[in-house]
């Protein structure tokens, strides 16, 4: 049994910003094992992210982001279940780091629901002319077309996405981990992207 240090906490504190006593436990459960620790706290923060699913979130914040002298802007709404959560700067930073992420990755919805059918349907023509121009039978064509539809999720839907500071995560990873450290359901509600010329 891996006796477990006050560096080794504080180790994993700052990797994953959980409490003292959850990092303890983590590292208990996992021998020590600072990779499995992790996974065991984020396994933990998905189990209070959907433990925390049907509580309401009217608290928040709206974060703006301007990025190249003005060039892209971002307006991002975040909720939460109360104020005090909404004010702390760890809430603000998280928002901000959303908004930054918006602006870099440029996500055309929140979840696949909040992207236009009509961008959909235009996709999936798209997808379904290169199979065949690339002669690929004609039975197979929704196939690919689902895969690469997949694909398209994820790089268009925010909540899909590779987190850009940290790109072994998503952004589902970040809010549940956050979830997690809050103690309090957090939902990325609604955002909007303006980039001169477009």
């Amino acid at each position: 049994m891996t006796t477990i240090s006050a560096d080794m906490v504080k180790t994993l504190r700052a990797r994953t910003g959980a409490g003292i006593m959850d990092c303890k436990q983590a590292l208990a459960t996992s021998d020590g094992d600072m990779d499995a620790a992790v996974d065991f706290l984020r396994q933990k923060g998905l189990a209070t992210a959907q433990k925390r699913a049907g509580r309401e979130a009217s608290e928040g914040t709206i974060q703006s982001y301007i990025h190249m002298g003005g060039k892209i802007g971002v307006l991002v709404e975040i909720n939460c279940e109360t104020d005090f959560v909404a004010k702390t700067d760890d809430f603000q930073t998280f928002a901000r780091n959303i908004a930054m992420q918006i602006a870099a990755a440029r996500p055309l919805g929140v979840n696949p629901e909040d992207i236009p059918e009509s961008v959909i349907a235009k996709e999936k023509e798209i997808y379904r002319l290169q199979a065949l121009e690339m002669g690929k039978p004609e039975k197979m064509l929704d196939k690919i077309v689902e895969g690469k539809m997949s694909k398209f999720y994820k790089d268009s839907c925010l909540m899909n996405q590779e987190y850009v500071r940290d790109t072994s995560l998503t952004i589902t990873d970040v809010l549940n981990d956050f979830i997690a450290k809050t103690g309090e359901k957090v939902t990325i509600r609604r955002f909007a992207r303006f980039q001169i010329g477009e």
